[in-house]
């Protein structure tokens, strides 16, 4: 349902029962005023008439008009100049001037009576029979009145009188209530007509609106069409404005997000794309020395060592290629989460350098650890701190010389409780001018492209981001023996005792 329908449908639903209610509460005061001005009229009336309904009862009964000395009802006097109630105003003669001023009230309609002795028996047979509620609530009181659901305006009493007995002890009056005593709306319903008006007047003042909004809504399906790149071009300061201007930030902020979403996916694919190069080259380069090496052993000639210590160095470098993309996948996540525990560096580093022996001794490369005698623990993630001091070594032994050496020195730092990590080798070094770079994802030192021309540079980027993460301190120079120096510093778990 449109809105202007739901609008006219909810004014309907609550004008109709107020409506309603009015009339019937204006109904309601007319019935009680019109009650009350016959209870009085009869007890007025009766004492002067009680002569002649005993005298004739059979007779008595019918239209009763107020005599001229009696007065009009308590309360409802009319003004000066005016009849009593029950009386019409003389009718003007021929060629007599209307009469001046506003129109005059209707007169009352004269009340209809019957008399009825103490059994509620009338002798006049023109009168009614006395509703049986109306004889029963006579027990309890001096005057019973009909009860209504809907008010009338036919007004019906039963009145004892002050004698109490005889023909005429009770008295059945009828009424109506007209003229309107005690109404609460106006005798014409011209009323109504402001009410309709401001109606009316509301839907149109809605058409307006609905149309903006609709303008609007256009606007925004225009705009959701080409990706939110259009702006929604609604004016002006008031709701709709401002639902305007929220819908443009909602659509830039889509925009945003869309276009950051289309980076990650380019930067998946190329990432995906150059990471399958790096696996399948040093893959297809293994399964050739393997190749070699079944011919060799098939034909019983002799194991070809130079073969066999490459394809180790192949199988180590797929190694070390698919821990870095399972660690830079997590630290790569929008949330990066660490999983801290207490972590001994002295075994770490021994794993490590464990690790990387064969591999280092079959290129001819001399890696060798140093650590403190005593236990040195931080508070880190386990696997990404591996991870990191595992990449350092590997490049310090990888990109080595044949005949070159590795040194992986823990040290403990008392004074600072701190911890300082450092992988020196004597490698061909670095340039000074590419060592701010190294850090970068996808970053590779010239030295490190002759080598392996296809690799991913991921090594390093993993080093300075989980160092990071943690608050450690990543540097790197030239180190005092002609290679590279990484250096990692970081606090203490706690201090030893």
């Amino acid at each position: 349902m449109k809105l202007r329908a739901r609008l006219a449908v909810a004014t309907i639903a609550v004008m109709l029962p107020m409506t309603f209610a009015l009339f019937w509460y204006d109904a309601t005061a007319r019935h009680r005023a019109a009650e009350q001005n016959l209870t009085e009229f009869v007890f007025g009336q009766m004492p002067a008439s009680r002569e002649a309904c005993e005298a004739a009862p059979s007779s008595f009964g019918g239209e009763l008009r107020p005599s001229r000395t009696m007065g009009p009802p308590r309360g409802n006097r009319p003004p000066p100049g005016e009849p009593p109630p029950g009386e019409l105003p003389p009718r003007p003669g021929p060629g007599s001037a209307p009469p001046h001023g506003p129109p005059r009230p209707r007169a009352a309609r004269p009340a209809v009576v019957h008399a009825y002795d103490e059994t509620f028996h009338s002798e006049n047979p023109d009168a009614p029979a006395v509703p049986e509620a109306l004889a029963r609530a006579m027990e309890e009181q001096d005057v019973a009145i009909t009860s209504y659901v809907l008010p009338t305006s036919s007004v019906e009493i039963l009145a004892r009188m002050p004698w109490g007995t005889g023909p005429c002890a009770y008295v059945l009056a009828r009424g109506t209530t007209d003229p309107a005593w005690g109404a609460v709306l106006p005798e014409s319903n011209i009323w109504l007509l402001p009410t309709v008006a401001v109606f009316a007047a509301m839907l149109l003042a809605l058409g307006p609106v609905v149309g903006r909004i609709r303008k609007l809504t256009e606007a925004v399906q225009r705009s959701a069409s080409v990706t939110y790149a259009d702006a929604v071009l609604i004016e002006g300061d008031d709701e709709i404005g401002v639902l305007a201007r929220a819908f443009n930030a909602a659509g830039r902020e889509i925009r945003s997000q869309l276009e950051k979403k289309d980076q990650r996916e380019q930067a998946l694919r190329h990432f995906l794309a150059n990471t399958t190069h790096d696996v399948m080259i040093p893959l297809t380069v293994l399964q050739g020395h393997l190749a070699t090496l079944r011919e060799d052993a098939a034909a019983g000639k002799r194991v070809d060592v130079g073969a066999l210590v490459s394809a180790m160095d192949e199988a180590h470098y797929m190694a070390s290629l698919v821990h870095n993309l399972a660690a830079t996948a997590r630290l790569e996540a929008a949330d990066v989460k660490l999983q801290r525990s207490e972590v001994d560096l002295e075994t770490l580093v021994k794993r490590v350098v464990g690790r990387h022996k064969p591999i280092a001794k079959q290129l001819g490369v001399s890696i060798e650890t140093a650590v403190p005698g005593e236990p040195v623990t931080v508070s880190a993630d386990v696997t990404l701190l591996e991870q990191a001091i595992s990449n350092v070594t590997y490049n310090a032994v990888r990109y080595n010389r044949s005949g070159g050496h590795v040194a992986v020195i823990l040290e403990r730092v008392a004074k600072e409780a701190a911890f300082r990590l450092r992988v020196v080798d004597d490698g061909p070094g670095i340039p000074e001018a590419e060592l701010s770079w190294l850090a970068e994802r996808g970053f590779r030192g010239n030295e490190a492209r002759s080598r392996a021309p296809d690799g991913q540079g991921l090594g390093l980027h993993i080093t300075h981001r989980a160092a990071e993460l943690h608050g450690f301190r990543l540097t790197l120079r030239p180190s005092e023996y002609g290679g590279l120096e990484v250096e990692l510093e970081g606090k203490l778990d706690a201090p030893s005792g």
